[in-house]
């Protein structure tokens, strides 16, 4: 992995804006977090979900004067997009794709080098900062991302090069690993619940918010206590990376009892995210693959889950 100073572009992502005087209203039924909790120093994780409750996209959403945006995978923005499109049509909002005009870096270690960019951003997980157009957002595990409007990107680019080593996208992937943030992307779209991914442990869900698409499934889910499928972090000694939703394999079943979520190469081999059933865990023989594939070691999150707390967002 890169030294712990370290900035990343984050290319792999796109943002999706939605813009207007009925953006919140418009938003706050389709998305899985609060948006009354965010304001101009506050962000937060989120989903997207179909009625049946599965993710269709995961993003972080950031409020701006007149809207929010969401960042995303990039492969999903398009069909996100799309289908966004079709519920606002009697909303004054306006959605787009801008990922155009912004460019995003990924942090590390590098606090010092924000403070010189006049952006004092506080230790918080999902405090955000802004100055000079310039958007700062703290991550769970202390990293930060930089949103920069595309016209400041390459001198911003050069001036973050004369601090800070440049790291490969692996390297910000592997910390977002092990700081237990699974992601959808294009394969694993419809796969899981959010709370699959834990998301509601990490601040995306919220159970008082009232109705959004997929929220009875969710709700439902989180207060009868059936789930069997959760996100777990796990080592694997291999040299070939596995492609998300690459299914797990255990002697518990005859069949997959999981997915893999997001997987980056690490000091001694492979780390990687995966949703997977809990009896499965309990035996301890996870295999990649097939049933007789390589073997996969559990490792700890950094977070714990809480049924309580969860539910009081």
């Amino acid at each position: 992995m890169a030294d712990p100073a370290f900035f990343c572009p984050l290319s792999h992502e796109g943002i999706l804006a939605v813009r207007g005087p009925d953006a919140n209203k418009f938003l706050q039924g389709q998305v899985t977090c609060n948006l009354n909790y965010l304001h101009d120093k506050h962000c937060s994780l989120g989903a997207r979900c179909t009625p049946k409750g599965r993710m269709q996209s995961s993003f972080r959403i950031v409020q701006v004067s007149d809207g929010y945006l969401l960042a995303m995978a990039g492969e999903l923005l398009a069909a996100q997009l799309a289908d966004l499109q079709k519920y606002a049509a009697f909303s004054k909002s306006k959605l787009g794709d801008e990922s155009h005009a912004w460019v995003r870096f990924g942090l590390s270690g590098a606090d010092d080098t924000l403070r010189d960019l006049g952006l004092d951003l506080p230790h918080e997980a999902d405090s955000v900062t802004q100055a000079n157009q310039l958007l700062a957002l703290r991550l769970a595990d202390g990293r930060a991302e930089l949103w920069v409007p595309v016209e400041q990107a390459a001198a911003l680019q050069a001036r973050l090069a004369s601090q800070l080593a440049e790291a490969s996208l692996n390297d910000w992937l592997l910390a977002q690993v092990r700081a237990g943030i699974g992601q959808v992307l294009g394969s694993t779209r419809e796969l899981f619940i959010p709370q699959m991914l834990n998301l509601q442990a990490l601040g995306g869900v919220s159970f008082k918010k009232g109705c959004y698409t997929g929220q009875e499934i969710v709700a439902r889910m989180q207060y009868l206590g059936k789930l069997k499928r959760r996100l777990y972090r796990l080592s694997l000694a291999d040299e070939q990376l596995p492609e998300p939703a690459t299914a797990l394999f255990s002697p518990v079943h005859n069949s997959s009892v999981g997915e893999v979520v997001l997987a980056a190469r690490g000091d001694k081999g492979i780390e990687l995210l995966a949703v997977l059933q809990e009896d499965a865990i309990q035996d301890g023989r996870i295999r990649l693959g097939s049933a007789e594939g390589p073997p996969l070691s559990l490792l700890d999150l950094p977070y714990t889950l809480d049924t309580d707390r969860e539910i009081q967002r």
